[in-house]
């Protein structure tokens, strides 16, 4: 099961099998993180520019 690392949804409240295809997991200071779809989305551009968490 996983959590949101930034809004701590949980996989398991996710309806749809498909969208739990959908979420991500970066590094970050050595630290394995996991974002659920949502902020994912709304934090593209963060995470491509390889910003940490904290900056979002």
């Amino acid at each position: 099961m996983r959590i949101c690392d930034f809004c701590g949804r949980r996989e398991e409240d996710e309806p749809d099998p498909v969208v739990r295809l959908s979420w991500t997991t970066a590094v970050e200071n050595g630290r394995a993180r996991t974002f659920c779809p949502t902020c994912s989305r709304e934090h593209l551009r963060a995470m491509e520019g390889k910003l940490d968490s904290e900056w979002w």
